[in-house]
């Protein structure tokens, strides 16, 4: 189900590292206090990952209560970035290269265009 990234309107990360040890309350005071988001958005996925990069968490609020995904890797780390100020939205392209074990933001950079001296 978290794979697939079915059923979600918007996926936002919570970059940096997170105590997983927390439940749906804390993992939504978080959210609200230190990001100043809405937690009760219904649909969207907060992702959060702790020290260990191979376990991820993720909170769902479904319009009548907290969905609590944990997803432990068997062998590998997740690709999280660690800048602790931000949470940010990602597409569902992000979504699916993090889940395929791959950085959210990709590494290939367009080249900007120099104007020939013609």
């Amino acid at each position: 189900m978290l794979r697939e990234g079915v059923g979600f309107k918007k996926v936002i990360l919570v970059c940096g590292k997170t105590d997983l040890r927390k439940g749906s309350a804390g993992l939504a005071a978080v959210i609200q206090y230190h990001y100043g988001l809405n937690a009760l958005e219904e649909g969207t996925l907060f992702l959060f990952c702790g020290i260990n990069r191979s376990v991820i968490k993720g909170l769902l609020f479904e319009g009548d209560g907290y969905l609590v995904l944990t997803k432990r890797l068997s062998w590998g780390f997740y690709q999280w970035p660690r800048d602790s100020t931000e949470a940010r939205q990602i597409d569902m392209n992000a979504f699916l290269r993090l889940m395929d074990g791959f950085q959210v933001d990709s590494s290939i950079r367009r080249i900007a265009r120099i104007p020939s001296c013609e």
